[in-house]
Parts: C-alpha cells; structure tokens; sequence
C-alpha cells in the first residue's frame, strides 16, 4: 500500500510509450508525405468569416467513392456518430444545393454538404476501411482536429508549451518545404544547404544558420530551433510555410529560383516584423532549454502521472 507496484509501472511505462508515439511536438502528420496532405489541402475551402469546410461532392472522389449514392451512405453514417457524440448535425454537415450541368445542355438541383473537419473526420472513420486513402484521411483530419483544440488552447499555454506546440508545427511543415523543393528543383545536398540558408538570411538580416548558431552560443549538434521562444519559432513558421506555399503556386522549376523564393519570403517576414516596430528575430532571447530537454521533462511528467494514478491511458 502506497508503494510502486509492477501494475503501477507497466502503465507508466504504456502511457510513456503513447506519449513517445503520438508527439514529437504534436507532430503526428509527419507521417503523410507532402503529396498525401495536399491531397486533403488543397480542396479545403475558407469562408468569408475565417472558417474551414470541405465541399462533400469534392471529399468524394479523393476518398475513392466513384458513385455518390456510396459516399451519401457514409455520410448518413457519420451523421449519426455526430449525433451521438452530442454535436450538431446541422452545424457539421450543413446542407447546401447547388447546380449540376445535364449531358443536354440543362441543369440539375444536387444535394452537397459544406462538412466540418470534424465531420470529414467521422466520414473517414465510417469509410471502407479497405480503401488505402480512407487511413490516411483518418491520419490527415485526425491530427487536423486535435491541432484545432490545441490552437483554440494556444494562448492559455505557458511559454514552453508554446514552444512546443510550434516546434511540432515546423517540424511538420519542414518535411513539406522539403518535398516542394526537391520537386521544385533542389536536388543535391549543397543545393538544399543553400537553400535553407537562404531562407534565414532573409528573415534575419543576411546571418547565416553559421552565423544564428554562434549569435545564440550554441554547441556543436545544438539546432538553432531547438533553442528559439515561441515568437522566434513563429516567425519561421511563417517563413516556412509561405515558401512551401509559393514555391508551388508559382511552380518554380529550378534550384537557383527556389533559393531566390526562400530568400525574399524570409525577408517579406522581415520587414513585415520591422512595421508593426517588432523585434527582430535575432534580437530575441535564446531560452536556457532545449527543445529535447521540455519533451523529456514532459514525459518524466506523463511517466509520474500515471504512477500516482493520476492520468488515464486515452488522456
């Protein structure tokens, strides 16, 4: 009584390998390639107001359903699930109608549903589990749903959550950049060595990842985004994610253009720091703990928790 029994400890050490599995700073979508997220992506929709839906007559043929009278099952499969789960189906799967051309030159009324990410995720968990692209829809709007609640929580964390939040996110969206720019045409080591340096420079100020690395009096093996604040890692988040996003929309074809993209997103985030009269990244604090070091006192935190009887294994 009141010790640490063997029970005690193969649930700390259960709900210690959960945690090891499921975070890598929430960063869970590192296991979709860059052509599987987009695939979700890029039929995402934003209403005027800010907010997210997909049109259930594009999800269709991205998750494999040819006929809609097949996706329509599902759908009332999902709505259920949503019912169940106390949510609104009005407010998840609203219904819409819209216009369908005839083969005879006329038009047709078609039911179709602006569906909320949570609504996709119930779709994709009441789909044909045989279907490949059902699990990585359960992959993509799974992750997508729990990263909603963290954001929606993201200003009530403390500073080294945050840090960790947004590690995750570039994490995430550095696998993307990279995908993007191979494509794009950054091919060989070197090549994506300047690349990446490009990027830095432009945000801060034509310092090298050499020259940020010794600013912060790091050692050897030491990332300079291990040991950014939050609003240092945002700053690169920003510059991450807009050239991945630039590079695409401008399908840019060649190394040399890549690295030009990277340095001028990184200096648009420059300057747009240096109107708002923010402090320039390089300029900010350097935190005393590593990235790494958060996670393992994170874990020490779950692995004591779930000792004393304080966390259950699905929280």
């Amino acid at each position: 009584r009141g010790g640490v029994t063997a029970k005690m400890i193969q649930k700390a050490n259960r709900v210690f390998l959960i945690w090891s599995k499921n975070n890598e700073g929430v960063c869970a979508m590192s296991t979709l390639s860059a052509k599987e997220y987009k695939c979700f992506e890029d039929i995402k929709r934003i209403r005027p107001d800010g907010s997210e839906y997909w049109a259930a007559r594009e999800l269709a043929p991205v998750l494999d359903y040819a006929k809609w009278e097949n996706f329509y099952k599902v759908i009332k499969r999902a709505m259920i699930a949503c019912e169940n789960s106390g949510r609104s189906t009005s407010e998840c799967f609203p219904e819409v109608r819209k216009t369908s051309p005839m083969p005879n030159g006329g038009v047709k009324d078609i039911l179709d549903y602006e569906l909320s990410r949570y609504a996709c995720y119930l779709i994709v968990q009441n789909g044909d589990p045989r279907k490949e692209v059902i699990a990585l829809g359960q992959t993509y709007f799974a992750i997508q749903t729990y990263r909603q609640e963290v954001a929606d929580r993201f200003n009530q964390l403390d500073e080294d959550s945050r840090r960790l939040v947004v590690r995750g996110d570039i994490k995430q969206w550095n696998q993307l950049l990279a995908e993007t720019a191979r494509n794009a045409g950054v091919i060989t080591a070197e090549e994506f060595a300047i690349f990446q340096n490009a990027g830095y420079m432009g945000l801060y100020g034509g310092m090298t990842v050499d020259d940020i690395h010794r600013r912060k009096g790091l050692a050897i093996g030491q990332k300079i985004l291990d040991y950014m604040g939050s609003t240092e890692l945002i700053a690169n988040l920003f510059r991450i994610s807009q050239t991945e996003e630039k590079l695409r929309k401008d399908q840019v074809s060649t190394s040399d253009a890549a690295t030009a993209v990277h340095y001028a997103v990184g200096n648009e985030v420059r300057e747009a720091i240096r109107k708002i009269d923010g402090t320039m990244p390089e300029d900010l604090p350097t935190p005393e703990k590593s990235i790494a070091q958060l996670e393992r006192e994170q874990m020490e935190r779950l692995k004591q928790k779930a000792i004393n009887g304080q966390l259950m294994l699905d929280e």
